[in-house]
């Protein structure tokens, strides 16, 4: 990962965290259909570049990963659980 890539996007990580830790596991194909469902489209690639920070995430999609995620919007922000 390039220097200073993992300090401006926290979001990224934590998705990833919450994504492994959830009960059962999901994939991030999985997660992909669920946000679809909530008429989030993003599919396994973004997602991977979400987890990887490449991508930014908009205030929309925070708000979905956090509700379909199960945690809140400010923990994947870097806040607390």
């Amino acid at each position: 990962m390039p220097k200073g890539r993992a300090e401006k996007n926290i979001v990224g990580r934590r998705v990833a965290e919450a994504r492994n830790s959830h009960k059962p596991q999901l994939t991030q194909d999985a997660l992909s259909g669920k946000l679809a469902k909530v008429g989030v489209q993003l599919d396994r690639a973004a997602i991977a570049k979400i987890e990887n920070n490449y991508r930014r995430v908009l205030d929309y999609e925070v708000k979905a990963l956090a509700d379909t995620l199960g945690v809140p919007v400010n923990w994947l922000l870097g806040g607390k659980r």
